[in-house]
């Protein structure tokens, strides 16, 4: 808990930093932080947006809305109260903004998310034999619905309907050259080392997917992993995901303001699986493209918006993670006042 609660300046400055852990599409990092006193303001970086992959704005959205949650985790830990105005000025690119309400006691829960953020990773390997508890799966499915977002876990069939979409969308991505571009900028090696910021191909130093998070060779899974059109260095064994289960993360409309609210539900329902021993894997592939998007929406009955699909599954205790993915310098992504 912060010692001096004058004006929170310190737990903010450390709210938008904690953010930069948030996950995003192709670790794009697309958001930047503006502190002024007693508010902390989340703004879209489009010049971090996939513009091929995610023309709308859609995943750069659910992104932020991921660190937007962070933050408020964040600012719980330090024992400050918060509430969160989302696009307060009809900005497209003012995301939201957060104000300070004042001081409040520290709970075990608020410490123990915080302390979840720097363990969350994405493990693309395969998961164990273990099927996921019934209870597990329902406290992920709760902590989404507290921010207005649906799991939906699949049934078999369903799987397999979902492997079947996922793999049109990639193959249909993977006949785009522009898109294999982008793609190649953003994941893979880094070709840019030793250059001041400068990443992989190009790409900010600090973002993208390296090598070593990219398994070797592509997993046994039912539903196919993202193809980042080379093989990375994570090794992988001979396991399947026969034990894993799928959901979709959906809601009742599709526009800014629900993309947001999903990226905040997917950051509260990862760090409780997290926590409860879960590994989750975002897949994104079949939300990217309309045609697969909306026979996603029919796996829904068409109750609702697909968001993101997931794997959850329990990952193999005796292998250690892959490396977390590189993040930004907390000077890229946070701006204050002009004194």
């Amino acid at each position: 808990m912060t010692d001096n609660h004058d004006d929170g300046a310190a737990a903010l400055v450390h709210a938008a930093a904690t953010a930069g852990h948030a996950p995003s599409i192709h670790n794009t990092q697309p958001w930047r932080w503006h502190v002024r006193p007693g508010t902390l303001d989340l703004h879209a970086e489009r010049d971090r947006q996939l513009g091929v992959t995610d023309p709308d704005g859609r995943l750069l959205t659910i992104s932020c809305g991921t660190a937007l949650h962070h933050a408020l985790v964040a600012l719980a830990a330090e024992g400050w109260a918060a509430t969160v105005d989302r696009f307060p000025d009809g900005n497209p690119d003012h995301l939201a903004r957060i104000t300070l309400t004042g001081p409040q006691p520290v709970t075990a829960e608020a410490v123990r998310h915080a302390q979840t953020i720097q363990l969350r990773h994405t493990d693309r390997r395969p998961v164990t034999d273990t099927p996921v508890e019934a209870a597990a799966l329902d406290a992920i499915a709760k902590t989404a619905a507290e921010y207005g977002v649906n799991c939906h876990y699949l049934r078999p069939d369903q799987v397999v309907e979902l492997a079947s979409v996922a793999s049109r969308a990639q193959a249909a991505e993977g006949l785009d050259d522009d898109w294999r571009a982008e793609l190649a900028i953003w994941a893979g090696a880094a070709l840019g080392a030793g250059i001041p910021d400068v990443g992989a191909a190009g790409r900010p130093a600090g973002t993208g997917v390296p090598a070593d998070v990219v398994p070797e060779t592509a997993p046994q899974t039912t539903v196919p992993g993202r193809d980042f059109g080379q093989p990375g260095t994570l090794p992988i064994d001979a396991g399947h995901d026969l034990a894993a289960s799928y959901a979709i993360l959906y809601g009742r409309e599709d526009g800014p303001d629900d993309w947001l609210r999903a990226g905040e539900a997917l950051s509260a329902a990862w760090l409780t699986a997290t926590e409860l021993g879960v590994s989750v894997v975002p897949m994104s592939a079949a939300v990217e493209i309309d045609v697969t998007r909306a026979e996603l929406r029919r796996l829904l009955a068409g109750i609702g918006y697909p968001y993101l699909a997931l794997r959850l599954g329990i990952p193999d205790p005796d292998h250690a993670g892959p490396p977390h993915t590189p993040r930004l310098p907390a000077e890229q992504t946070i701006t204050f006042d002009e004194p």
